[in-house]
């Protein structure tokens, strides 16, 4: 005899489960781009790279060498110079989960927005999602600058040679056409990668 209180669990219920878990052993890796200017730079940068480690579903795989770096859009010696750096991570977490993410980051270090390429405590950006290409003015993958900026194309150079802009090509070629003017390597500091 049957239990008239067990019913089958439906097809597309299986199936939506199947691809959950599919998910969460399959994390998808994601480029960010860190950078600031105020206050303690590295301890800043690196206390982001940890923040990053501590998010559930999310694990940083490579952090790249530390660069100093001119400030962006804005007249020359109006603003102190940035530390930049790129990390590598594997996630299960969704793109707009790990951008509630990186703003939360920015939040705790007390980020402020209040002028357009103004100084900052840190960025947080997602450079790349897996491959993902998304026109969404909240988060466009890949970042919609990233292939005209040293400052990232060289730090994420260092740890993925072989990586690619989705739609703009190699990050190797990318950077012999931007140059590297301005994006100093800094030997005397690193980024510890989070144990």
């Amino acid at each position: 005899m049957t239990d008239p209180t067990v019913q089958p669990v439906p097809a597309s219920v299986v199936a939506q489960v199947d691809a959950a878990d599919f998910t969460l052993n399959n994390p998808k890796t994601a480029v960010i781009a860190l950078g600031g200017n105020l206050g303690n730079r590295l301890e800043t940068l690196q206390g982001a790279v940890d923040a990053l480690e501590d998010t559930p579903g999310v694990r940083v795989k490579a952090v790249s060498p530390v660069y100093e770096t001119e400030p962006w859009g804005v007249p020359e010696g109006s603003q102190a110079a940035y530390f930049n750096a790129v990390v590598l991570v594997r996630t299960t977490l969704p793109p707009e989960s790990l951008l509630e993410r990186a703003h939360a980051i920015e939040e705790a270090y007390l980020r402020v927005r209040t002028e357009h390429w103004g100084p900052r405590t840190i960025d947080v950006d997602i450079i790349t999602y897996q491959n993902v290409t998304s026109d969404d003015p909240a988060l466009t993958l890949p970042h919609p600058r990233a292939h005209e900026r040293a400052f990232v194309l060289v730090p994420w150079h260092d740890v993925d040679p072989a990586a690619e802009v989705p739609g703009h090509g190699a990050v190797a070629a990318l950077i012999e056409s931007v140059g590297t003017s301005g994006v100093r390597r800094r030997a005397d500091v690193e980024l510890r990668l989070p144990e």
